[in-house]
């Protein structure tokens, strides 16, 4: 469990009765997104109450008929998914901060400018996300976030979501160091040892990396990787 000098109020309204946990705010937003999270690392204690301030806990009554079950977990679950969080000013800016930089960063590197074939620069999509006033909510799900910033970036700028479809050839002096990198930083459809040692492969990249990846292979291999687009897709 988190200390309590971490925890913050998630409180949830039903039927007339009134819910709260004492929950951790970042790991509460986790469970919020549907990750699979222990609920013993995000509360403070095991404790459904009716009144958080007041130590005054839910009867097993009232849980019973509310949510129709008086097992701690099932139940913080719901308060945390369906309820409201009770965020400092300082913890909600620190949030939408670190969402917004996530937001940015997957912006950058998974879409390109149509126009030019390269990505936007992280500066020129936080100026247009300014301009276009995209509200960020630090409980939603990057996936869910990007796609409503995107929507709204679209009148501003031109966006397109592309992977690159690459075949690699790695040297055998290199081949072995550079396949977790490789693979780490890639969706890898097959790939070959050859008789001579060397590594081949088929992998897919966002088109927004494509020259930090080219980078990484030429820093993997002192330049003798070879690189061949296969085609992009959209």
């Amino acid at each position: 469990m988190i200390p309590l000098d971490r925890a913050v109020v998630a409180r949830l309204e039903s039927f007339g009765e009134k819910f709260e946990i004492l929950v951790d705010p970042d790991q509460a937003a986790l469970v919020r997104q549907g990750q699979a999270v222990n609920i013993e690392d995000v509360v403070a204690a095991l404790n459904v109450f009716g009144n958080a301030s007041k130590a005054t806990r839910a009867s097993d009554e009232v849980l019973m008929k509310v949510f129709h079950t008086t097992d701690f977990d099932t139940v913080a679950r719901k308060i945390i998914e369906k309820g409201e969080i009770h965020l400092t000013a300082d913890q909600r800016k620190h949030m939408v901060e670190e969402k917004r930089r996530q937001v940015i960063t997957f912006i950058s590197r998974n879409s390109v400018n149509p126009q030019t074939g390269h990505p936007h620069p992280p500066h020129r999509i936080e100026m247009a996300m300014d301009e276009a006033r995209v509200n960020i909510d630090p409980f939603k799900h990057l996936d869910e976030q990007v796609k409503e910033t995107v929507k709204a970036l679209r009148p501003l700028l031109p966006i397109r979501f592309e992977e690159l479809r690459l075949a690699i050839k790695i040297p055998g002096d290199f081949a072995a160091k550079a396949y977790g990198d490789i693979a780490a930083g890639s969706t890898m459809e097959k790939d070959e040892w050859l008789k001579d040692g060397s590594w081949v492969c088929v992998v897919r990249i966002p088109a927004g990396i494509q020259i930090e990846f080219y980078d990484l292979i030429n820093k993997l291999t002192k330049g003798e990787g070879q690189v061949k687009i296969l085609n992009q897709l959209y």
